[in-house]
């Protein structure tokens, strides 16, 4: 089964390939992760899976649902969440009131989207801080305040684009547990990740980007080992 399908996708600009010819698959309650070094399009395929931008060429699906083309918040409701290398979050609202604001895409209800946001905050370890200032928290909470506020809306995919960069060990540690908690909830976890000590132990796939090209997938053991993977990584 297939949670998510991305089929042959190009996003060029210009007469420059961000992306040539992508494809792979994310099944329900599976972690994949997409490496690749600086540059690669790991973050421009993200923006066409969420819908900030339309591919070229090559098409999106959320289960039955072609999504490819969709605005961000039609994805959204449709079942895609994301978080951004740089956490965005309302640093004037709590904690909570962030989080709400992701449950208020489904909910109509405040008491609703409340035990909805409170359920989140758990989940990502951060219900002590509910009625904190989301600007007094530090950079790793910050980052896991954006994950809770992603996991409000209901996704059945959530993308999450650096979570564990910067991190120090013991905050790499936190995040892992925390994605593997999201991958018991039966929800699928597309992983744009620098850190491979922290990214490969968990994946059950990897994909790998290079120059806007797929060179590699399959299980961490053998990707990690690939020729083309090292050489991208490491040179010839």
């Amino acid at each position: 089964m297939k949670r998510l399908r991305v089929s042959q996708v190009s996003k060029r600009f210009g007469g420059l390939f961000a992306n040539e010819d992508v494809s792979f698959d994310v099944a329900p309650a599976s972690i994949v992760g997409l490496i690749g070094p600086n540059g690669a399009g790991k973050t421009t395929l993200f923006n066409c899976v969420a819908g900030v931008l339309k591919p070229t060429s090559g098409s999106i699906w959320l289960g039955e649902q072609l999504i490819s083309g969709l605005r961000p918040e039609q994805c959204a409701r449709h079942g895609i969440a994301r978080t951004f290398q740089v956490a965005k979050t309302f640093s004037s609202m709590s904690t909570l009131e962030n989080v709400m604001v992701g449950a208020l895409l489904h909910q109509r209800s405040m008491r609703t989207a409340r035990d909805t946001a409170r359920d989140a905050l758990e989940l990502v370890g951060l219900l002590p801080k509910a009625e904190s200032a989301a600007g007094a928290l530090t950079v790793s909470e910050q980052r896991r305040l954006a994950l809770a506020r992603a996991l409000a809306t209901g996704p059945q995919v959530v993308l999450m684009d650096e979570v564990m960069a910067g991190l120090t060990p013991t905050e790499v540690k936190q995040a892992v547990e925390v994605v593997l908690k999201i991958r018991a909830r039966g929800i699928a976890c597309l992983i744009v990740e620098h850190v491979l000590e922290g990214i490969m132990p968990i994946a059950d796939h990897i994909v790998v980007l290079d120059n806007g090209r797929k060179i590699a997938e399959g299980p961490p053991a053998l990707v990690s080992q690939d020729p083309a993977v090292v050489a991208a990584y490491l040179g010839a």
